[in-house]
């Protein structure tokens, strides 16, 4: 799908929608607790239904009955082993499920989309092998055995996803096991996430610096209702374009969730945004002159997309840092938010471990790809309402891994949208 956007002045209110990381981990702990859990889920995407089809291939039940995901859980005992899990091309669902089907026995197999099947493994990988577990296969990817030890390891600089996927693993687990994870742990945030899932169905994860433990398996147990937290990794868009060229009001968001991205508001303020909080507690964001900044990315790599375009026209230079992992996410995002940018017309530059950013005036328009990668097509979007002739998106309906309303709410708040 290839679209044409422009903007005049971007203004109006909007609600954050769903935060899939929420999502993913409400229904993984629902789909092996000792009784039905409702979860509100006001949204959904592609990468939501990728984990609660495999979950259903398991054995579990999982029925959207919007707004609302049913789960049925199943028991480790009574798990369909020799299932098909397909994964699309959510990190998420195969980083979590993974070590969840290797604790379970399952021996099952992961169809993988898009450029999933490449992203890296290791030292997941090796980590499982290591403890009783045979992979074989790129895609599918197959698993066979049964995890089993106390101790574990994994190194925490490649994906924080890695470390959830074990302490969800280790909760299925017969004795009391523990995990450390060494070097830097990236993305932090989505480990504390995945303990405060955890702890809602009453398995506390106890944590000491680098090191948790877990006790021995015992039923997680459903705290029956849940409702999923609004996402501060998609509000960041809305709030980006209200910053440049408009007003936008979002609400929805959660000022004291674990979710990393809420950083959002801090960085966008250093910039030197104009944003206030509502009496309902909406945040409200006005175009603003920005200046350019440094920005450590180590904990936050879905933002360096829409960050990067808030950058291009910040006066000054804005350095971006500590993202060297985001070439391992849905595209090269160095590569690809750069490109995107470049063709717009901003003053952008990629080096190995972020980006450099010399703000411009305004960027001219033109035609850009979203190299099928949801981040970069909504930074499109953004970056349109600063460009002065339209921007031409193609693969545009990228944005459905992760934010399928998104045209629709760029349309509420005054984008120009047209097929081509």
């Amino acid at each position: 799908m290839k679209l044409s956007l422009s903007f005049d002045a971007p203004k109006g209110k909007i609600k954050a929608i769903t935060s899939k990381s929420v999502a993913h981990r409400l229904l993984i702990c629902s789909a092996f607790a000792d009784s039905p859990t409702r979860i509100l889920c006001e949204e959904t995407n592609k990468d939501i239904e990728a984990t609660a089809a495999c979950l259903d291939a398991l054995g579990a039940n999982i029925q959207r009955n919007a707004p609302y995901y049913d789960v049925i859980p199943v028991s480790p005992e009574n798990i369909t082993r020799g299932a098909t899990l397909p994964c699309g091309e959510s990190g998420s669902t195969l980083r979590f499920l993974l070590p969840i089907a290797a604790a379970l026995g399952a021996d099952c197999s992961f169809l993988l989309e898009g450029r999933l099947a490449d992203r890296p493994l290791s030292p997941l990988r090796e980590e499982l092998e290591s403890h009783g577990v045979s992979i074989s296969g790129k895609n599918p990817l197959s698993i066979s055995g049964k995890l089993c030890g106390r101790e574990f390891s994994i190194d925490g600089s490649v994906s924080s996803q890695f470390v959830s996927g074990l302490l969800f693993a280790l909760t299925l687990l017969e004795n009391e096991a523990r995990l450390t994870v060494t070097g830097k742990i990236e993305s932090a945030p989505y480990i504390d996430i995945t303990c405060y899932a955890l702890s809602l169905f009453g398995a506390p994860v106890q944590k000491n610096e680098n090191k948790f433990t877990v006790g021995a398996r015992s039923s997680l147990t459903s705290p029956s209702y849940l409702e999923a937290e609004g996402d501060w990794s998609n509000a960041a868009f809305p709030l980006a374009l209200g910053v440049l060229s408009g007003e936008v009001e979002v609400c929805g968001l959660n000022p004291d969730s674990a979710q990393g991205d809420k950083r959002i508001i801090d960085i966008l303020l250093r910039f030197g945004a104009d944003i206030s909080v509502s009496d309902n507690g909406s945040y409200i964001a006005r175009r603003s002159n920005l200046k350019g900044i440094d920005i450590d990315a180590s904990q936050i790599p879905d933002l360096v997309p829409v960050l990067a375009t808030v950058a291009s026209v910040a006066e000054g230079r804005t350095r971006i840092y500590g993202a060297s992992r985001l070439r391992l996410k849905e595209s090269d995002r160095l590569f690809t938010v750069s490109d995107m940018l470049r063709r717009l017309g901003a003053k952008i530059e990629e080096n190995d471990d972020g980006l450099t950013v010399e703000g411009v005036r305004a960027l001219r328009g033109g035609s850009v790809s979203s190299y099928n990668d949801h981040r970069i097509a909504m930074s499109a979007a953004v970056a349109a309402s600063v460009c002065e002739s339209a921007v031409e998106i193609d693969g545009a309906e990228a944005v459905n891994k992760s934010y399928p309303t998104f045209w629709e709410d760029a349309g509420s708040l005054g984008a120009k949208i047209s097929d081509i």
